[in-house]
């Protein structure tokens, strides 16, 4: 099938893109929803969308030489019960027009690439959206077990690095750093203190520098840390991407 992704930056929506490869379907365009321009900060704390490391995105895109589609979030979480029914202002609509968007340019979609793991909240909206479309949701990463996948991630080529923090156990020294460095700090983690190994319950939050379906691979050349909340024990810490270029590979 013909499929649009939906591209967060993160590892999660990355990797799901080369399971749908596997799968033996077409990648043809990316789709991204990005926090308004007046936004004073990148992190937004939606309950659907990544927001953290969204000014780089249009670099995956670049890498993978597809077109992106973006769409600026206006609604908000309205309603916050796992099922979803067509509601004023909430930010599921913002997916919605993202989709049309993508459908009108490319009547020969087909389905829809989706990152989510765990996330009832993601993913009933997505399919919410696809129904509405008749598009067909490809989550390839639903429901796995998060240890056997963050190390199926690194072992398949996926460099992805840590660009928020928001855990027991993760500082500031710990942002930039890839899954492949993270990956026995974040097992211990998990193992001391049970949280989720992939990020899934908030603790951290990803942007891809590589995987096997980029042409080319990311270099971050400026980025400044940005402190979300101040907490004691599990300070939110955020990097801000201020400027990256591609390399080949």
């Amino acid at each position: 099938m013909k499929v649009a992704a939906l591209v967060s930056g993160g590892k999660d929506s990355t990797y799901n893109m080369v399971k749908c490869v596997e799968n033996g379907h077409e990648i043809i365009a990316l789709a991204h929803a990005h926090p308004p321009k007046s936004a004073a900060h990148e992190e937004m704390d939606s309950f659907l969308f990544q927001t953290v490391g969204s000014s780089a995105v249009h670099a995956i895109a670049e890498c993978m030489e597809l077109p992106l589609y973006i769409q600026e979030i206006r609604g908000r979480a309205v309603t916050q019960e796992l099922d979803y029914t067509l509601t004023k202002d909430d930010e599921t609509e913002d997916l919605f027009a993202l989709l049309s968007k993508v459908k009108q340019e490319h009547p020969d979609v087909q389905a829809v690439s989706v990152g989510a793991i765990f996330s009832s909240y993601q993913g009933n909206r997505v399919q919410h959206v696809c129904d509405r479309l008749g598009l067909q949701m490809l989550a390839y990463l639903w429901h796995r077990d998060q240890v056997e996948l963050l190390r199926e991630m690194v072992a398949n080529g996926i460099t992805a690095v840590l660009i928020k923090v928001a855990a027991l156990g993760l500082g500031k020294s710990d942002l930039g750093k890839t899954l492949e460095q993270m990956e026995p700090k974040l097992l211990s983690l998990h193992e001391q203190y049970g949280i989720h190994p992939c990020g899934e319950g908030g603790e951290f939050e990803s942007f891809t520098l590589d995987c096997p379906l980029f042409k080319k691979r990311i270099v971050v050349d400026e980025s400044e840390v940005v402190t979300h909340s101040d907490d004691q024990f599990a300070p939110v810490l955020y990097l801000n991407i201020r400027k990256v270029h591609l390399e080949p590979k």
